[in-house]
């Protein structure tokens, strides 16, 4: 046979090219029958023997003909596959999960090709006139009466902010204007518990749990027209207060195993329920009108035609109904919300109470997880921006204000580094929220996605609140009225627990529902085994290998170029998305790796799940901060922020697939991922720390008075009284920035041997006889220097105050500017 391709001089150039073709088709995920006819085109070219064409030819035939490849090859494969019991488990309440909700950005990463021109163009909403006003309005109003100290002390909100919050219908946020609700969009929702959370825990939380997962958000998508009648203008007013009961002492993150029963019976030809329920944890309980429950309902005589074993079922119980008990407090870490165990026994009420009524019997665990999803991306990582705000708020403030070794704190580079992270890692939490939220308001519910938000809101807030103790230091564990951390610091770790323990989210949700649900092939596969559709399988089967040929392409090609090949937007944030891509594809590959080598096995390795679950995540919350720079006009002053939070997060992935690398054993290919992939990785890698001269520019941009450390604090509430700690905070704060330039002169005159050596508060006076200051400026110098020293003070108490029989000594101490009292700064 003629070999067309190998005659001199041509064979090296057409040897080249067809190696480049051969690549480009593997990159771009070329059609089966465009391999076919590239090989052929080879076979022929290079002068391959008549029989090797002609089984060639046969097997292109069967690999391309749906029909002969379904008969003579998927049918065997489909039945080696389930007589090897190789088919993963899913159990109903897993079924459930896997079907709530919807796959949104998500698909693009685990398809390892995400179209970041698309991404790119999500929603990113804004607030209406009326939400607007509403924040700006009685939000403020509610924040101004909250005394956070007092509650801690008193251990209870007041009464008059029950009223208020009643009044102006917080707990009906998410309840429809035709039944007496607000009406909001999942924006502003969130934009409400972000700037409450700035203010007072216990009152976010208070606000937060009627407007998550309970029997509004039940009754709203699955109630009947009387039961919304009933109960949705009730809630909305206040006059109604909700608690929902899901937790058990044996079901807590596994709420899939709740023990408490509920059996239907016929009482005077109606039909009845006859309830009994241990549960705990269970917010608002305590001062609840109406209890909603999630209960496993029975039906041993058959009322209602079906299994005995009808499932998980939620139904609406009156708080005073008999059998009802009430009676007892948890202390969640001292935080005074309501928090309460609650029991049953054998509490009788008529089976319409059933949510949605007796045609949603058994249909409880779909409707919870539907909520969850919207509840797990709105409550907890709202309230977690707003404290991470906060704290960066007065994090910078305090190390501004305050000086140590002749510095203000915030000059020095221990400080720096906390400060840096503060600053990132809320300009990302924040970008998260945002784009999060204008998924829900497009009535999109990813579950995976909300996941990620209350894991990553909750756990990078804990990094936060940490870093923020740390600088604040002394004033940070002095508690009293000035201290606005401590609380915080106190509460952060319920975040991390509720609404699905953070160790589980992340090992078992994130990722492990996340593949099932957003990868291209992986739940259709599944799918068609169990119901032994061939067609399908053969379809999901044969896609599943031509993706994954393609991401081994693109994972080779995209790291031998470091991300360069990948089709991006431009801009200066260009290499951010090559990276990302190039990130995509490898997860995407790994995930391919990792499911045939463990298989069923995999949910049970939560370590390495884990950590593609740390990859995914950051994949979306980087997604987010490319979002949030373009959406926001791309402003220069918020570079700092920007590329130290992806750079944190590249470093985060880089350390997720070191992980994987490690630790994922792959039959007869372990050694090649230890010995050869991980050095590779380490050698090349996707990304590192951000450098100490970003994280000087993130700390400065946060200690500088401007637009971009308002836009990073934006939505948190100041407030107006001078004498409340944050006020005195930013008063001081202000000052100082303006004194700067003064005191500078000051310290020049020093090295110039016109003025002592001497503290500069103690200098106001020479400097100003000698005119190095003028007087308006000696007073400004004064005042600063008076702000300073308030600022600086902690709160004490007698002896009588300390058992709580008088408030703190908050008073400004006003010393002279001479003498041993003096303002120590």
């Amino acid at each position: 046979m003629l070999h067309l391709f190998s005659f001199y001089p041509y064979a090296l150039p057409v040897g080249s090219l067809m190696f480049l073709v051969w690549l480009s088709l593997g990159f771009l995920g070329a059609p089966l029958w465009l391999w076919t006819l590239f090989v052929l085109i080879n076979l022929v070219g290079w002068g391959s023997p008549c029989w090797l064409l002609i089984l060639f030819g046969g097997l292109a035939v069967v690999s391309n003909v749906p029909l002969l490849r379904r008969a003579l090859v998927s049918s065997v494969l489909m039945k080696v596959i389930t007589a090897l019991g190789l088919i993963p488990k899913v159990s109903d309440t897993e079924q459930a999960a896997l079907d709530a909700g919807q796959v949104w950005i998500e698909g693009d990463f685990f398809r390892g090709r995400p179209d970041f021109a698309k991404l790119m163009k999500e929603s990113y909403p804004e607030l209406s006139r009326e939400e607007r006003d509403y924040i700006e309005g009685p939000i403020d109003q509610l924040c101004a009466m909250l005394d956070e100290w007092k509650i801690f002390q008193d251990r209870e909100i007041p009464q008059k902010v029950w009223d208020f919050m009643k009044k102006i219908k917080i707990f009906g946020m998410i309840i429809p204007k035709e039944y007496g609700g607000l009406d909001f969009s999942a924006l502003a929702h969130s934009e409400v518990i972000m700037k409450l959370a700035s203010r007072s825990l216990p009152v976010t939380i208070t606000a937060m749990v009627p407007n998550s997962l309970g029997p509004a958000e039940l009754l709203k998508h699955y109630g009947t027209k009387e039961q919304k009648d009933f109960y949705l203008p009730r809630l909305a007013s206040g006059e109604e207060i909700p608690c929902f009961a899901l937790t058990e002492p044996r079901a807590g993150s596994d709420a899939g195993s709740i023990e408490s029963e509920g059996v239907i019976f016929k009482k005077k030809d109606e039909l009845y329920l006859r309830l009994n329920w241990n549960k705990r944890w269970i917010t608002l309980s305590g001062v609840s009108n109406v209890l909603g429950l999630a209960f496993q309902l029975l039906d041993p005589e058959g009322l209602l035609g079906g299994e005995k074993e009808v499932g998980i079922t939620c139904v609406l119980i009156p708080s005073n109904t008999p059998g009802v008990v009430l009676n007892r407090r948890h202390d969640p870490l001292g935080t005074p919300f309501v928090n309460c165990p609650t029991q049953g026994v054998d509490v009788e009420i008529p089976a319409s109470h059933i949510i949605g009524g007796l045609g949603n019997a058994g249909k409880g665990w779909t409707m919870l997880m539907e909520s969850l999803s919207a509840g797990r991306g709105i409550s907890l990582p709202s309230q977690a921006v707003g404290t991470c705000k906060l704290i960066a708020r007065i994090t910078s403030d305090h190390s501004s204000i305050r000086k140590q070794f002749g510095l203000a704190l915030c000059k020095l580079e221990g400080v720096e580094e906390p400060l840096a992270r503060i600053g990132g890692i809320t300009y990302a939490i924040e970008a998260m929220r945002r784009l999060t939220q204008g998924a829900l308001d497009r009535g999109i519910k990813p579950p995976v996605v909300t996941a990620i938000a209350k894991f990553n809101g909750t756990e990078l807030g804990r990094k936060v609140v940490n870093d923020g103790m740390d600088i604040m230091a002394g004033t940070g564990i002095t508690l009293g009225p000035r201290n606005l951390i401590a609380h915080i610091y106190q509460a952060t770790p319920i975040g991390i627990t509720v609404e699905g323990a953070n160790i589980l989210t992340r090992t078992l949700i994130i990722f492990g529902q996340g593949l099932f649900r957003a990868h291209p092939w992986a739940y259709q596969e599944v799918d068609s085994l169990k119901k032994k559709d061939l067609k399908k399988f053969d379809h999901a089967i044969w896609s599943h290998c031509g993706h994954f040929v393609r991401n081994s392409f693109r994972f080779g090609l995209l790291n031998l170029t470091r991300g360069r090949l990948a089709s991006t937007p431009g801009g200066e944030m260009k290499r951010y998305y090559q990276k990302l891509s190039w990130v995509s594809a490898t997860f995407s590959l790994m995930t391919d790796v990792a499911m045939g080598a463990l298989g069923e096995n995999l949910k049970r390795k939560e370590k390495i799940s884990g950590r593609f679950a740390d990859v995914l995540s950051w994949m979306y919350l980087e997604t987010a901060i490319l979002r949030r720079f373009l959406a926001e006009g791309s402003p220069k002053e918020d570079l700092p922020f920007v590329h130290f939070s992806l750079q944190y997060g590249l470093k985060e992935i880089q350390d997720a697939f070191d992980g994987i690398f490690g630790n994922l054993s792959v039959p007869g290919m372990t050694w090649f991922l230890r010995g050869v992939v991980r050095p590779w990785f380490r050698f090349n890698a996707i990304g590192s720390a951000p450098g100490d001269e970003l994280g000087h520019q993130v700390a400065h941009t946060l200690v500088s008075p401007g637009p971009a450390r308002d836009r990073l604090c934006q939505g948190i509430y100041f407030p107006k009284v001078a004498t409340e700690s944050l006020a005195r905070l930013e008063h001081a704060f202000h000052l100082i920035k303006e004194v700067e330039p003064l005191e500078k002169r000051i310290t020049q005159a020093i090295h110039a041997h016109k003025l002592p050596k001497d503290r500069i508060y103690q200098l106001i006076d020479p400097a100003l006889e000698k005119g190095i200051i003028n007087e308006s400026e000696a007073t400004l110098l004064k005042e600063a220097a008076l702000a300073r020293w308030d600022a600086c003070q902690v709160d004490d108490f007698s002896d009588e105050g300390y058992h709580g029989v008088e408030e703190s000594n908050t008073k400004m101490f006003r010393p002279s500017y001479r003498g041993p009292a003096g303002p120590p700064n």
